[in-house]
């Protein structure tokens, strides 16, 4: 490839399409720069950041507390296999559970959310000597074999069938459903607090505590994933704090590296410490990750990032209800998790904001979803809401 070749946008953009795999439906741009909110394409045009790199930019791009520890860190140490103690991993296991909703006291680091959920289905297979799991219609917890059995939408589990066997799917917020299904055979009941793929649906207390009750009474393991609701996104640090959750297990990924590939497993003392050997990761718990991690807990809690999403949150919120469109079914969210289901194919409204220098994804065919980093000025959401306002008042 030549040297102007590197440089053209075009011939970089038909290069990604002829060598990329092409499991990935791609926008017309080409993002190469990134601060706070905002994204700035290879044209040079700047972008409110409303995707957040699908929930994992909860801190923004290129935080200086994470890019310094990143750039100290790769200095001095990347690798670590988990054979060998590590100061890094040591104090973000420490930094973690210390603030850990309810009585989880141990954690297995990996490299993504699948991973994270992959690794909660086997150790609550393994503590409980049980092998069914229950988890909700419309949840999406990942897309390797065992999350993907987790996961309700067909598209995605179909060209993979048979899957991983014992999975069964009720509906979500339905106790009464929950209750049927929950026996002596069941290993975990997994649910999210709020449905991020499934809709930005919010749980409700009585479900979700409802569902804790049932897997005390009958042996089953609570797990949580809050791969796209943790760190601050819903208005708490955890998701599972607006309502006195108390998982067994707890899924995290996204936002915890900073920026940096990482996800974690955390295990309550229902779980225990799992035998040597039965699982691992490569990559899992590295040290550049680790101090990135570090860094991103400490930006949340130092600039109160919880609180800030709780208000921002709710403003946006309001200020999306005032919108008077017939074209609008509901808004709902909870923080910084914002979801607008329409009455038709959002795509075409996607497009169109992105025309006006908003970039947002969806959750289902006619939800508009907005997971803007919680270091969002409340300029930058008014201008979203202007700019969505606008679309929606378009024929």
């Amino acid at each position: 490839m030549t040297q102007a070749n590197e440089l053209d946008p075009a011939a970089l953009k038909a290069l990604e399409d002829r060598r990329d795999s092409g499991v990935y439906a791609k926008r017309p741009l080409m993002l190469v720069e990134g601060r706070g909110a905002r994204v700035r394409d290879a044209e040079g045009r700047w972008y409110v950041d409303c995707m957040g790199a699908h929930g994992a930019a909860n801190l923004g791009h290129c935080h200086p507390r994470v890019v310094e520890a990143v750039r100290e860190q790769v200095a001095r140490l990347t690798l670590c296999p988990s054979g060998c103690y590590n100061d890094r991993r040591a104090l973000l296991l420490e930094a973690l559970l210390s603030r850990a909703p309810g009585s989880l006291e141990r954690a297995f680091l990996c490299n993504s959310g699948a991973e994270a959920v992959e690794g909660a289905l086997k150790f609550a297979r393994l503590a409980t000597g049980r092998s069914e799991i229950v988890a909700a219609m419309r949840a999406f917890h990942g897309r390797t074999l065992g999350a993907l059995s987790a996961t309700w939408k067909k598209k995605y589990r179909e060209p993979f069938e048979p899957l991983v066997p014992g999975f069964r799917h009720v509906p979500y917020d339905d106790l009464e459903r929950l209750d049927e299904a929950v026996n002596e055979r069941t290993a975990a009941v997994v649910l999210e607090v709020v449905q991020g793929e499934g809709g930005v649906r919010p749980g409700s207390a009585e479900f979700l505590q409802g569902a804790q009750r049932l897997c005390r009474e009958r042996g089953a393991l609570l797990v949580i994933d809050e791969i796209q609701t943790g760190f601050g996104r819903t208005g708490r640090l955890w998701a599972s704090e607006h309502h006195g959750l108390e998982p067994d297990v707890l899924c995290l990924a996204k936002s915890l590296g900073g920026g940096l590939p990482m996800g974690a497993v955390l295990l309550g003392e229902r779980v225990g410490a799992p035998p040597k050997g039965v699982h691992g990761s490569t990559f899992g718990g590295n040290p550049l990750a680790c101090a990135a991690a570090l860094a991103s807990l400490e930006a949340i809690e130092a600039e109160g990032l919880p609180a800030r999403a709780a208000r921002l949150g709710t403003a946006f919120q309001e200020r999306l209800r005032a919108i008077s469109s017939p074209r609008v079914r509901e808004v709902r969210g909870l923080g910084l998790m914002v979801g607008v289901e329409l009455k038709e194919k959002v795509a075409p409204l996607l497009a169109a904001l992105t025309e006006r220098g908003v970039l947002a994804i969806s959750a289902g065919p006619t939800v508009v979803r907005f997971l803007p980093p919680l270091v969002i000025e409340e300029e930058d959401l008014e201008r979203v809401a202007a700019a969505f306002d606008e679309v929606l008042s378009k024929a």
